[in-house]
């Protein structure tokens, strides 16, 4: 994939799903595929303001003659500003404690903290053996603020070349950019030493507590426009990037 075909390429919507579901996206360009969606829930919400959702975001990556994809470097999303944050009174968890471990004992070391799941996968493409497909659980844990912003360490486990935990710092930052309020921007690691592929990440992030009697989000939102969006920009290792907006629609609810 070679910059010049990917520079300026905006994502159009492409198929509107069901009312209260998100609009896919379907880009290609030269021999790769890209399918995202995104997803708030629930879809009914308050006009004035916040109720706890999850927002669950899937992003597949493939080709169409069926070779490894091109390694996923960097996403950066930017989130609908009609919305929170919100991580008080959430305890956290740190790198340090998840380190080396497999996903049931990160889970087992830091409980209180974790805020979604998920699944990724990725192709794995050694020199000396054909491609075959490896996947793990994904684990958000709340950790503790970077310079004061939100943050998140996102927890998987390859077994391939050796075993190993990949841990991944997700900081969200306030931003104003329009209809956007926040945004993270995600350098993605290295899988299986270098010779993985990213095919697939499905994560949901939203935890929900009690506070003071009332329910409370570790993600929060409402409704306004009939609408809450997500902008994303995938990179790739070539040097090339492809990017657009993910529309949630809402309605407005007790």
């Amino acid at each position: 994939m070679r910059r010049a075909l990917l520079i300026g390429m905006v994502a159009t919507v492409l198929t509107a799903l069901a009312a209260g579901t998100a609009v896919a996206l379907h880009l290609q360009v030269g021999n790769t595929l890209v399918d995202a969606t995104a997803t708030i829930a629930p879809s009914t919400l308050p006009a004035n303001g916040n109720a706890p959702v999850e927002v669950t975001s899937v992003v597949k990556v493939s080709t169409r003659d069926g070779s490894p994809p091109p390694k996923l470097t960097k996403l950066v999303l930017q989130f609908d500003k009609h919305g929170t944050v919100d991580t008080r009174g959430l305890p956290t968890c740190t790198m340090a404690k998840l380190a080396g471990k497999t996903t049931k004992a990160a889970r087992a070391a830091c409980p209180g903290a974790i805020v979604g799941g998920g699944l990724g996968k990725a192709v794995v493409a050694f020199p000396d053996r054909a491609p075959f497909e490896i996947s793990s659980p994904l684990v958000f844990f709340n950790a503790p603020p970077t310079e004061g912003k939100p943050t998140l360490i996102a927890h998987a486990y390859e077994k391939v070349p050796v075993p190993n935990a990949i841990l991944t710092p997700i900081v969200i930052e306030r931003v104003a950019k329009g209809r956007y309020g926040y945004r993270a921007e995600i350098e993605l690691p290295e899988i299986a030493a270098g010779y993985g592929s990213s095919t697939l990440s499905k994560a949901t992030i939203g935890a929900t507590r009690t506070r003071a009697g009332k329910a409370v989000g570790y993600a929060n939102a409402h409704c306004s426009g009939s609408r809450l969006q997500v902008y994303g920009t995938l990179s790739f290792a070539e040097g090339g990037f492809v990017n657009g907006t993910l529309v949630q629609a809402c309605r407005v609810g007790d």
